[in-house]
């Protein structure tokens, strides 16, 4: 059952990953989780791919930590804390794998994204949206504050817009999410995967070196001061331009050209 938790596809240089545990609600049970990180290893060092979509299949995007698990874990000598200390800390690899990733990670989010499940698609580089999507942190509801949830939460919108979804912890609808910042595009439920896999397919077109450099460096300078990201930034983009792909593409533009791709 466990093999089934998330389906894998690779086409084109598109992986998409599917959540594929539609009776708990893609909830990430550590099962879940380890599913997840096994396969964002497993490309972060596989040639072939050059995007990655994050889907789910069944009425929900993902519901976050599967409580029930959690609760079980209540019942241990240590009333449950090596459990959740582990299975935070699992969780807490697993988003910073969404952003360590060579590759740009699509979250392709319906119906609902909450808790650890908002957590996961605001971990991930773009997230199209469908527009009956809703997104929420509402742990303030049952006593337990989104706390790692807004970690991500706090580094896709403003600080404002993230303390009001964790201080009310009622759910946004795609347009408002839209307008935070936490969603990249919002469209008809029916154009949903057809938006995120064209986005992915424009991006795999790409160079991956540029690609790759390019996101890295993104991260980086995001959580340095002014001056400390001038100077990181500049040294990326000389090596850059020192590698083939700058060059072959500054020669084809000079020369009203497609550039032609090594990846290097």
């Amino acid at each position: 059952m466990t093999d089934n938790l998330l389906l894998q596809h690779t086409e084109n240089g598109v992986l998409r990953l599917t959540l594929n545990s539609p009776g708990s609600r893609n909830s990430l049970s550590c099962a879940m989780l380890s599913a997840l990180q096994n396969a964002f290893d497993a490309a972060s060092t596989n040639p072939e791919v050059r995007v990655i979509v994050l889907a789910a299949n069944g009425p929900v995007f993902c519901a976050g930590h599967d409580l029930k698990e959690m609760t079980a874990a209540r019942a241990n000598e240590d009333k449950g804390r090596a459990f959740f200390e582990s299975t935070l800390a699992q969780c807490a690899a697993l988003m910073q794998s969404l952003t360590r990733q060579p590759q740009p990670v699509i979250a392709e989010v319906h119906a609902l994204a909450t808790a650890a499940g908002c957590q996961l698609a605001a971990s991930a580089d773009l997230v199209v949206a469908a527009r009956s999507a809703h997104f929420a942190t509402p742990g303030v509801h049952i006593g337990l504050f989104c706390s790692t949830p807004m970690v991500a939460l706090s580094r896709a919108v403003g600080h404002k817009h993230a303390m009001e979804m964790l201080l009310l912890g009622d759910p946004v609808d795609a347009d408002t999410a839209w307008r935070m910042g936490l969603v990249n595009r919002v469209v008809p439920d029916a154009e949903l995967s057809t938006t995120a896999n064209a986005l992915a397919a424009k991006i795999a077109a790409k160079s991956t070196l540029t690609v790759k450099t390019g996101k890295q460096a993104y991260y980086t300078q995001a959580e340095r001061d002014l001056e400390s990201a001038y100077d990181y930034a500049s040294r990326v983009m000389t090596e850059n331009m020192l590698a083939f792909d700058a060059e072959e593409g500054i020669n084809a533009f000079i020369e009203k050209r497609d550039p032609e791709w090594q990846d290097r």
